[in-house]
């Protein structure tokens, strides 16, 4: 990987882990359902903007799949992760969202028959254990709603897990900007009539709407353009090691730019997760560089 690219790569990460910030500031204002809305809305027009350029790819035949992968992949994610960072951190919930790849294992297993070898049951094990540690020794005091958020965070990687695995399924050979346009427009679709009943009574306050606007242009827009580039340019493969940065700069954003607190429990639960991620990953990594060798 250049230089180039590898500055795309930690850029695309940080501003992913910045997503967090833009929730944690935003939502309480705004509500789940509203702040998502926006985003997806306004990433998906400024997405349509780019894609025009390039000639304009046929969706209405595969409607029905884009607001599948629009609901798994986007609108139920992200309004579960809003509505848990009313209780969390910013940085809490991003090391918490780290857990997608331990599921995205799980349901590959399951739904299309990916083995689950002993080093990656491991990694399962290790990974879910880093929750409990992370949970139950974070400096967030632990009640009944912060548990609820929690679960919420863990139903969104979830989530996340069943959208990607559809995705492998059912998109074969869909461009990525293709495919991040119509899962982007089907979740605006999904959400606007959510968002349109829950308004807010009052007019956000100029850090809410600001964070709003740059989580939908910057994490959204900006930040898949990135994504596309790097799919390009490296491969799936060397992009997935953006997995591992997002929750490194969702933490150091979280306890430079809010202050939040950070504990012993926290880079624990960080590391044993993050060590469980790549015992999982490995094995998928070195499957794809083997796939590749054959062609």
């Amino acid at each position: 990987m250049g230089a180039r690219d590898l500055g795309a790569l930690i850029l695309l990460a940080a501003l992913w882990g910045a997503s967090y910030i833009f929730i944690r500031v935003a939502v309480p204002a705004l509500g789940p359902f509203v702040l998502m809305g926006a985003r997806v809305a306004l990433a998906s027009g400024a997405l349509y903007a780019v894609i025009l350029a390039r000639g304009m790819p046929k969706f209405r035949s595969r409607w029905k799949e884009f607001l599948i992968v629009g609901a798994t992949n986007s609108a139920i994610p992200f309004t579960l992760i809003a509505a848990a960072e009313i209780e969390l951190t910013a940085s809490l919930a991003a090391i918490l969202n780290s857990t997608t790849a331990l599921f995205v294992a799980v349901v590959a297993a399951v739904w299309i028959g990916e083995s689950l070898t002993v080093r990656r049951v491991v990694g399962l094990l290790l990974g879910f254990a880093g929750v409990v540690v992370l949970v139950g020794w974070d400096p967030v005091p632990l009640n009944g709603a912060v548990l609820l958020a929690v679960g919420a965070m863990l139903a969104a990687s979830l989530s996340y897990a069943v959208g990607g695995v559809y995705v492998k399924r059912t998109f074969a050979g869909v461009s990525p900007l293709a495919m991040t346009i119509g899962q982007q427009g089907a979740a605006a679709v999904i959400l606007l009539p959510l968002a349109a009943v829950s308004l807010p009574g009052e007019a956000p306050p100029l850090p809410a709407a600001l964070s709003a606007l740059a989580l939908a242009l910057l994490c959204t827009a900006v930040a898949y353009l990135l994504y596309f580039r790097l799919i390009e340019n490296v491969g799936p493969t060397k992009t997935l090691a953006v997995t591992f940065l997002i929750p490194v700069f969702g933490l150091l954003f979280g306890v430079v730019l809010l202050d939040e607190p950070v504990g012993v429990g926290t880079l624990v639960g960080f590391a044993i997760i993050s060590y469980g991620v790549a015992l999982v990953t490995e094995i998928r990594l070195g499957k794809g560089r083997r796939e590749k060798g054959k062609g």
